[in-house]
């Protein structure tokens, strides 16, 4: 099992509806409202790096309000 953490960035006032519409994505297995210099993270877990790479996270570029990610790979 392969997890990444994402850490984004959105348009001011849109941090709780991004956040409830990466909780519905395919392999988000958490999605929170952080304080700090990121407004969200996301917990995303798939059988290898390629399915985070290929399929989740194209579909997570896709959400409208996202400005900026940074993604994060677990080391086993």
């Amino acid at each position: 099992m392969a997890r990444v953490y994402m850490l984004a960035n959105v348009l001011p006032g849109k941090e709780m509806s991004i956040r409830n519409t990466l909780r519905g994505t395919k392999g988000v297995k958490a999605a929170d409202v952080i304080t700090g210099q990121f407004d969200i993270v996301v917990t995303i877990e798939a059988k290898d790096t390629n399915d985070i790479f290929n399929d989740i996270l194209k579909e997570i570029r896709k959400v409208k309000g996202i400005t900026r990610t940074e993604t994060f790979v677990a080391v086993e």
